[in-house]
């Protein structure tokens, strides 16, 4: 029979780790007599981040003595004692091989349920001070679980641990764990943990992701990028659009040779290089048509943009600039779109019209019978970047059917417009649902995030699923750090100290050129050093919550992750650069 051998409390405490502070509730001891289990929590026990610990689904956290002999002589360590990995039970039996996700258990006077393996965090390596520890745990299978309070009551060291219920179709703690962290989930298992009613609504919705996933299987991605690196083009012209906007036309050095073709909604990414300035790095959507013999940015002029305002002010036509190959996967792809008959909706706000152009001008190029809508949003008419390319391309799709926005119009802008269109105000929840968009329709958005946002939300309420939204973000997207307090949100830097003499590193989100140097452990520590917004969980390569797009070059893993990323992604968390590279970041 399985015993409670000991139970550990801990309140939530901040924590100095690697130069930041963390607010966590790993510190567990163990207490002497009966303890009060209720709802939420043990009595003198709390959690430090809700979103991943904590609540009625994980009210309590058991891990195995077992499992510490186990890690005592992987880790060769004899220091391990009871509430070290953040659990509130140490327990003597119940193997994660053997418990299963809604077995039912008596403690002393309280009744407990199995909901889902722990989570996956690097708090446990902070705790251990070993860096590895959450991709161990899922590695070896010894996670550990949680467990929600079917009737409280008091419990206490010594108590025996009773099953009142299990259910044998159901899966093991070791199985579910391994089939949402590790590769080649099995087909079975997985249609298996969808309906396991027990389980923890965050991890069925992650089953139930992956079901949709291993069913509707995402189209293949563009093919790899054209060139490596960075090349140079040279601007065959610039043009206004409006005051505050210009085109600019790159062509191949060489005139007698062609640019490769670009998909409709991809981005260039280019480098401006300054004697005695900081690198920059900027991208922007290619507004071209797709096959076009130039490719054209359109870029709007930021008082405070360092990158823009060369643009604008510095570069004419007969001069050269570097870029990367156009990249992106916010294309509009026949094969997502399945059904030639499928409608599509493209909205944009100010300059975020660019790649949606490019789709407009693919559709018209095919001469497309589907339905399509256009919303675009502008100031009013002198700031309404290509309203006549724009109609031009709506003439030749006989389905079409557009609005444009005027949020400040002058005298007459509207009347003006009348026929193309042009109203006063901002598209909302009932202007999205009165232009009767299908529920089977595909929307692609770009624009302020705001202005995703809301169009998203409102798409959905009338019937869009959420995988057929599509949007493009530009800028940094924000940071996801559990735990960590009292930051200060900076812009991208040079890193501190000597600068590196290894591969170039650019982070093209946060316009960032800098180099390798060997006192970073990871592409990770280095973009946290710079202050690049980041995004991470374990911090091993287990949870994929840091993956990002490697726009070029090659990287090596120091800690191989658990899965592979796929084709043109990487993990920065344990990863290193093995030549120059671009990430997404």
């Amino acid at each position: 029979m399985a015993t409670l051998l000991s139970v550990n409390v801990g309140l939530p405490k901040n924590v100095q780790w690697r130069g930041n502070e963390v607010r966590t509730g790993a510190w567990k001891a163990p207490v002497e007599g009966p303890r009060m289990v209720r709802r939420l929590n043990i009595e003198g026990d709390g959690q430090g981040d809700l979103q991943g610990h904590g609540g009625e689904i994980r009210a309590v956290l058991v891990y195995q003595n077992q499992s510490y002999a186990y890690w005592s002589e992987v880790l060769s360590r004899d220091d391990l004692a009871p509430g070290h990995f953040g659990e509130n039970f140490t327990v003597d039996g119940l193997s994660d091989d053997e418990v299963r996700i809604g077995d039912r258990y008596r403690i002393g006077e309280a009744e407990f349920e199995v909901t889902q393996p722990r989570v996956t965090c690097y708090r446990v390596g902070m705790r251990l001070g070993e860096p590895r520890m959450a991709s161990l745990m899922v590695s070896h299978h010894r996670p550990g679980f949680y467990l929600r309070v079917i009737a409280e009551g008091h419990v206490q060291a010594g108590d025996a641990i009773t099953r009142t219920r299990s259910d044998e179709n159901s899966l093991t703690v070791a199985e579910v764990d391994a089939l949402l962290y590790l590769p080649d989930p099995d087909p079975l298992k997985l249609q298996a943990a969808r309906g396991i009613t027990a389980l923890s609504p965050g991890w069925r919705q992650s089953f139930e992701d992956m079901h949709r996933r291993l069913l509707h299987p995402a189209p293949a991605p563009p093919a790899g990028p054209a060139w490596e690196g960075f090349r140079r083009l040279r601007v065959d012209r610039v043009v206004p659009e409006t005051p505050a906007v210009s085109s600019f036309y790159l062509r191949d050095t060489d005139e007698s040779q062609d640019l490769p073709t670009a998909l409709a909604g991809q981005y260039l990414s280019v480098r401006i290089l300054q004697e005695g300035q900081p690198t920059l790095v900027r991208s922007y959507s290619l507004s071209s048509a797709p096959g076009a013999a130039e490719y054209r940015i359109s870029v709007k002029r930021e008082d405070q943009g360092a990158a823009s305002n060369y643009l604008h002010t510095r570069l004419a036509a007969g001069d050269t600039i570097e870029a990367a190959a156009p990249r992106g996967m916010f294309v509009l792809n026949s094969e997502e779109l399945g059904s030639a008959d499928t409608p599509v909706a493209l909205f944009s706000a100010g300059i975020g019209v660019t790649p949606v152009l490019a789709m407009l001008h693919q559709l018209a190029a095919q001469d497309s019978a589907r339905p399509v809508w256009w919303v675009h949003t502008a100031r009013d008419a002198r700031h309404h970047a290509f309203a006549e390319e724009t109609g031009r391309a709506l003439e030749r799709l006989p389905n079409a059917r557009a609005v444009t926005y005027y949020t400040a119009p002058n005298p007459g802008d509207v009347e003006a417009g009348t026929g193309a269109g042009i109203v006063q105000g901002r598209v909302g929840r009932e202007q999205i649902r009165a232009l009767g968009i299908t529920s089977e329709a595909h929307a692609y958005l770009c624009g302020p995030v705001a202005f995703m946002e809301d169009v998203a939300a409102a798409l959905v309420d009338v019937g869009l699923r959420q995988e057929n939204i599509h949007s493009e973000v530009f800028g940094a997207l924000s940071a996801i750090n559990p735990g960590l307090i009292n930051t200060v949100q900076r812009s991208p830097h040079q890193p501190p100290g000597p600068q590196g003499e290894g591969p170039s590193v650019t982070f093209t989100r946060s316009g960032l050129a800098t180099t390798w140097s060997d006192t970073f452990a990871s592409l990770l520590e280095l973009a946290e050093a710079c202050d690049v917004p980041t995004r991470w969980s374990c911090r091993t390569g287990v949870c994929h919550t840091c993956i990002t797009p490697l726009l070029s070059g090659k990287v090596r893993y120091t800690t191989p992750p658990l899965e592979e990323p796929g084709t043109g992604e990487s993990l920065p968390c344990c990863s290193v650069p093995d030549t120059d590279v671009i990430l997404d970041l």
